[in-house]
């Protein structure tokens, strides 16, 4: 079977941005609060970032259990990294992710300004400037047969859906609005061209958008 280029578990709000406007060290979802527009995320059993205290294993957890099956690289976008924008001032800062990185596979931050490779633990981020295309073709080789994850944002997701190189997506939509920010889309719609949905309501409020191409 082919390798898949997979989103999982990408939220959005209401009106479809994924983060805010103002991103910064402290805020990196900008004005939005990643506590609600994450929350059904947090309150699983397998959350993004793991906790001590268990959580709920309803339908929400599927999704999240789901979040590292088969998946051997990451592709995500320079703001889902950090927030430093042009030339890297500062290669001492090593991200948001801390010493221990949730994904545990290699990860390549697309960038106009590339700097060298960096691992911490068993994550090795690699800072890539090319089209959408040659980055997946890497991600690929490096993922030794198993599934590339695009992590987002939502303006890196846009572009791998504007080269037609998505295979499946699962978007949240949070019942949350932001008004302005980073903007998956304006409406689920717009996918309906190239790809199959479901449509799955969660009791948390969130909704489930399953794409896969047709």
């Amino acid at each position: 079977m082919s390798q898949l280029l997979r989103v999982q578990n990408f939220t959005v709000s209401s009106d479809g941005f994924g983060a805010g406007e103002g991103q910064s060290l402290e805020k990196p979802f900008g004005h939005a609060d990643p506590g609600t527009l994450l929350a059904w995320a947090f309150a699983t059993d397998h959350p993004p970032i793991k906790r001590s205290e268990p959580g709920g294993r309803g339908l929400d957890d599927y999704f999240t259990r789901d979040y590292a099956r088969n998946i051997g690289a990451e592709i995500m976008g320079r703001n889902k990294f950090g927030p430093q924008r042009g030339p890297w001032q500062d290669h001492e800062w090593q991200g948001w992710w801390g010493d221990e990185p949730p994904f545990h596979t290699p990860v390549f931050v697309m960038t106009h300004h590339e700097r060298p490779s960096l691992t911490l633990s068993d994550t090795t981020f690699h800072f890539v400037d090319g089209e959408p295309a040659a980055v997946l073709a890497r991600a690929k080789e490096a993922a030794q047969g198993r599934d590339v994850r695009l992590g987002g944002g939502a303006t890196v997701i846009r572009q791998f859906l504007d080269a037609d190189l998505l295979d499946t997506l699962h978007v949240a939509v949070a019942p949350t609005k932001l008004g302005s920010g980073s903007r998956l889309w304006e409406s689920p719609d717009e996918l309906l061209d190239r790809f199959h949905q479901d449509v799955v309501p969660s009791p948390s409020g969130v909704t489930h958008h399953l794409f896969w191409r047709k």
